[in-house]
């Protein structure tokens, strides 16, 4: 059965991290600007369903739901937690094979994916937060903050040149970092 085991505050202060005791996801991340993007994923629509949230993120072995600023996290909690514990783990969209991402992936973006994946991706978990490559034009990477990331200033403004200055060290000294 499906239960949260803790929750815990994120940089952000209108996003918590609410950490499960099974994996939902294996490698991917989803996340939900809006109500409307979360119609065909049965968990993200049902979180939507909740007063007060205005965003969702989840991968692993957590969610993290953002809630407008005049909403209280107590309503918002209690809601989530009794739909995590009723809700059937097997209704989770399946996730698309790494084989196709690794077959139309150029060696450059390889490279950014394995930095981001090992450096960047597991502190923006540890917040609660995730990041996408939405892609890349010469060596302007285009990226997308996911979960708590998605709307905390610090992330847009701290986080983006340490992803910048970490990939032009690691990677290649031209690259750019631009948030979408």
């Amino acid at each position: 059965m499906l239960f949260v085991q803790d929750v815990d505050l994120t940089p952000n202060p209108q996003a918590l991290k609410f950490i499960l005791n099974e994996r939902l996801l294996q490698f991917e991340s989803r996340h939900f600007p809006d109500k409307n993007s979360a119609q065909d994923d049965p968990l993200a629509k049902r979180i939507f369903e909740i007063e007060g949230v205005v965003t969702a993120f989840y991968m692993d072995r957590f969610i993290t739901v953002e809630k407008d600023k005049d909403s209280g996290w107590g309503p918002i909690q209690k809601k989530l937690v009794g739909i995590i514990k009723e809700f059937d783990k097997s209704l989770i969209p399946e996730e698309k094979g790494l084989e196709n991402l690794e077959k139309h992936t150029s060696e450059l973006l390889k490279q950014i994916n394995s930095v981001i994946d090992s450096k960047v991706r597991p502190a923006l978990a540890n917040d609660g937060g995730g990041l996408q490559i939405l892609g890349i034009e010469g060596f302007t990477v285009n990226i997308r903050y996911q979960g708590a990331c998605g709307s905390c200033p610090s992330a847009i403004q701290g986080t983006l040149m340490a992803i910048e200055n970490l990939l032009r060290k690691d990677v290649h000294p031209a690259i750019e970092v631009v948030a979408a």
